[in-house]
C-alpha cells in the first residue's frame, strides 16, 4: 500500500517516480514531494508559422515620437526603414499646372508689353512738344474750347527765311457739355476789337502781340474761353502729309494759281505734301475769296487728322512714329498741354469731322467792308453774332447744321 504523503509504501519498496513526460499542473505540488529552491524554467520552443507577403506597404516602425517643432536628439539612431516592396507611384508632372491657362499668360504678357510701350511713348511725346505762352487765364465757361491757328510762321521752330507771322486759319472748336461738337472758322479778315489798340483785322492781333493777343481777342469775340491753343506750321503740312502717305482732297474748280502755285484739275485726287499746302493756300483764284480758303484749309486739316486717327496708322507703330514726329515738329502747343491733353483734343477733333458736326463761320454783313488804314475787311453781323456764339456755347445747333456764312 503506498503512502502518498512521501510516495513510499509499507512494505520498503523504492518509491516510484511520476514519468518525465507528465507534468504536474501549474500551481500544483506532488505530495509529499519539496519545491526546489530554485525554480527551474523550462523552455519550449514553438514552431513560428511563415511570415506572409504583405499586401500593402506597412509604414516603418519608429523607436520613439517626437513632438512637433523638436529636433531629435544627435545620439538617438534614425529608425530603420524598410526597403519599399514595390516602387512608389510616379508624381504627377508638374508642368500641367503651368499649361492651364497659356491664353491667360499670352495676354497678360501682351497687356504688360503695350503698358511699357504706351508709357514710353508718352514720355517720348512729352519730350517732343513745343510749348508757347498763350492762354489768357479767363474764368472757365463750361465745355471744351480750343483755338486751332494755322500760320506761316516758322519762329521757335527754325529759320525757313519767312518773316513775321500770319494767321491764314483761325477755327474755334467747341465740344460743349451737351449737344453736337461745332467747328466754326473764323475768317482772317474779320474787323474785330483788338485789347489795346484799334479795331483791325484778327489776324493783325496775331501779329501785333503773338499767341496770347490772339487768344484774348478771340475770347472777346466768342465770349468762350479758351481752354487749349494748337498753332499749325502750314509749312510743316507738306511733312504730315507725306508722312501719311498722301491725303484724298476735292475741288470742284480747275485751278492754275500762281501765287499759290495750285494746279488743280477738278474732282478729288490724291494729294502729296506739297499740292496739299497749295490746296490750303490758294485764295485770289477762288471765288468765295478767304471764305472758299478756309474751308479748304478745314479740308486739309479735317483729311489729316482723319488718316492719323484711322486704324491703319494708329495700330502700326512703324508708321505712328513718323507721323506723330512731323506732327510735333508742326505744331505748336499751350504752356499747360500735356500729352493727354492732345489726346483729348484729337478726339474732341475727330469728333467734328463726323456728320453730327456743326460747322460754318459766324454771321457776316459784309465780305467787303472797307476801313481806312486798314483795307477791305470782312464785317461779322453785329445783331446775330452774340446769339451765335451762345448757341455754339450751349449745343442748340442741330447736329450736322452748317450755320454762319452771308446773312
Amino acid at each position: 500500500m503506498t503512502d502518498d504523503r512521501d510516495g513510499s509504501s509499507g512494505s520498503g519498496d523504492p518509491v516510484r517516480r511520476m514519468p518525465p513526460s507528465i507534468q504536474p499542473r501549474s500551481g500544483q505540488e506532488r505530495p509529499g514531494s519539496a519545491r526546489p529552491a530554485q525554480p527551474v524554467r523550462r523552455e519550449s520552443v514553438r514552431p513560428q508559422p511563415a511570415p506572409e507577403r504583405p499586401t500593402t506597404r506597412q509604414p516603418p516602425p519608429q523607436a520613439y515620437s517626437t513632438p512637433p517643432g523638436q529636433q531629435r536628439p544627435a545620439s538617438s539612431p534614425r529608425p530603420q526603414q524598410a526597403p519599399p516592396t514595390q516602387p512608389p507611384a510616379a508624381a504627377p508632372p508638374q508642368t500641367r499646372k503651368r499649361k492651364r491657362h497659356p491664353i491667360r499668360n499670352t495676354l497678360i504678357a501682351l497687356v504688360l508689353i503695350l503698358a511699357i510701350a504706351v508709357t514710353a511713348f508718352y514720355f517720348w511725346v512729352d519730350s517732343r512738344i513745343n510749348h508757347v505762352d498763350a492762354l489768357s487765364g479767363a474764368a472757365d465757361t463750361p465745355g471744351l474750347t480750343v483755338l486751332i491757328v494755322g500760320s506761316d510762321s516758322r519762329e521757335g521752330w527754325g529759320d525757313d527765311g519767312t518773316e513775321g507771322a500770319r494767321t491764314d486759319t483761325i477755327m474755334v472748336l467747341h465740344k460743349p457739355e451737351s449737344g453736337p461738337t461745332a467747328l466754326i472758322s473764323i475768317p482772317r479778315d474779320s474787323y474785330v476789337e483788338i485789347p489795346g489798340y484799334n479795331p483791325n483785322k484778327i489776324n493783325a492781333s496775331f501779329a501785333f502781340g503773338g499767341p496770347q493777343l490772339l487768344v484774348e481777342t478771340v475770347e472777346g469775340v466768342t465770349n468762350l474761353t479758351i481752354d487749349r491753343y494748337l498753332e499749325v506750321g502750314f509749312t510743316g503740312v507738306g511733312e504730315i502729309v507725306d508722312a501719311l502717305g498722301g491725303v484724298e482732297l476735292c475741288y470742284d474748280q480747275n485751278v492754275n494759281d500762281k501765287l499759290s502755285r495750285l494746279k488743280w484739275k477738278k474732282g478729288c485726287h490724291v494729294a502729296d505734301g506739297d499740292k496739299a499746302l497749295a490746296f490750303s493756300r490758294m485764295r485770289y483764284s477762288d471765288p468765295l475769296g478767304d471764305i472758299g480758303r478756309t474751308q479748304r484749309q478745314q479740308q486739309v486739316v479735317g483729311a489729316v487728322a482723319d488718316e492719323i486717327m484711322s486704324p491703319a496708322t494708329i495700330l502700326n507703330p512703324f508708321q505712328l512714329v513718323p507721323v506723330v514726329s512731323a506732327g510735333l515738329d508742326a505744331f505748336r502747343v499751350d504752356e499747360d498741354a500735356s500729352p493727354l491733353d492732345l489726346a483729348r483734343v484729337a478726339l474732341a477733333f475727330n469728333s467734328a469731322l463726323g456728320g453730327d458736326a456743326v460747322t460754318g463761320t459766324p454771321p457776316i454783313a459784309s465780305m467787303g467792308y472797307s476801313v481806312a488804314g486798314v483795307g477791305s475787311t470782312v464785317l461779322l453781323d453785329p445783331e446775330l453774332e452774340d446769339r451765335f456764339w451762345k448757341k455754339i456755347a450751349n449745343g442748340k445747333f442741330k447736329p450736322g447744321a452748317e450755320v454762319g456764312g452771308v446773312s
